[in-house]
């Protein structure tokens, strides 16, 4: 076994806890919802989810999103400024409506027409989801930890815009690391071989030199078992792994990479 070198990090709901921040900006949104019109704030966020994945779906960059890994919610507050391909200029233009018609369908399958509130409902969201950038209580502990012992790439998938904001809301964060690859950027998202070996190549390792930290099974433990890097699955809500993305380590939060990798 080679000597580990380098430790790649996903960066949502691995180091920044955007599922909660999500939750928050829905339920904050909702219950202002609820206060202008008669509506429960519970039925309105499963609406809105609903509407906007359908809406997201049907709209031309779609498989591009995909490929790239920006899901409908991250679309609800991007303004995807940056990014060279085209598909980021078509989303620039439709994310202001798409905003406005996600909530404004979730109001309707509510029986509420009403677009005027679908457009403050559709701007205030944005607002609720950048006052709250959540990080995992241990995230700047483990990265204390290995700082110094090995190099530290940090690979998400996302638009570039989002995601270097999502990090400017963490400010210290982006210090850690010797090297931040956005999907957007790149051109094509984890689970792509391509992604991983260009972080591989920017580390100077080969892939057993390295392992990945991640939540998500079929982006960042599937591609880096692909490259034949070992990787380290944080299964939050105690998920089952099925027989096709069998991750080297499973652990059930983040500080618990940390023995693991001290044995590698």
């Amino acid at each position: 076994m080679m000597t580990l070198k380098a430790v790649l990090f996903d960066l949502d709901d691995t180091l920044l806890w955007d599922d909660r921040s999500v939750q928050e900006a829905f339920e904050a949104t909702c219950a202002e919802a609820a206060r202008q019109v008669t509506v429960n704030p519970e039925e309105l966020e499963a609406a809105v989810r609903k509407e906007a994945r359908a809406l997201y779906e049907s709209y031309e960059p779609f498989p591009f999103t995909k490929m790239i890994g920006i899901n409908p919610f991250e679309g609800l507050w991007a303004n995807f400024t940056q990014g060279e391909n085209e598909n980021f200029r078509k989303l620039e233009k439709l994310a202001p409506g798409y905003r406005t018609e996600s909530w404004t369908r979730g109001l309707r399958a509510l029986g509420i027409e009403n677009p005027e509130l679908g457009y403050k409902l559709g701007e205030l969201f944005p607002a609720e989801r950048r006052k709250r950038p959540f990080v995992y209580e241990e995230t700047f502990r483990v990265l204390d930890t290995l700082k110094g012992s090995y190099k530290l790439l940090l690979l998400t998938n996302g638009s570039p815009d989002l995601q270097k904001e999502k990090l400017a809301g963490v400010p210290s964060i982006t210090s850690y690391f010797d090297h931040i690859v956005i999907s957007g950027e790149f051109g094509v998202g984890k689970p792509d071989v391509s992604i991983f070996q260009h972080a591989l190549e920017l580390l100077g390792i080969r892939a057993e030199e390295g392992i990945m930290i991640g939540d998500k099974l079929t982006t960042d433990i599937l591609g880096s078992g692909r490259v034949g890097m070992r990787n380290i699955w944080i299964n939050h809500h105690g998920l089952q792994s099925g027989d096709e993305i069998v991750p080297a380590f499973e652990v059930s939060r983040l500080q618990e990479i940390l023995p693991i990798i001290a044995n590698a």
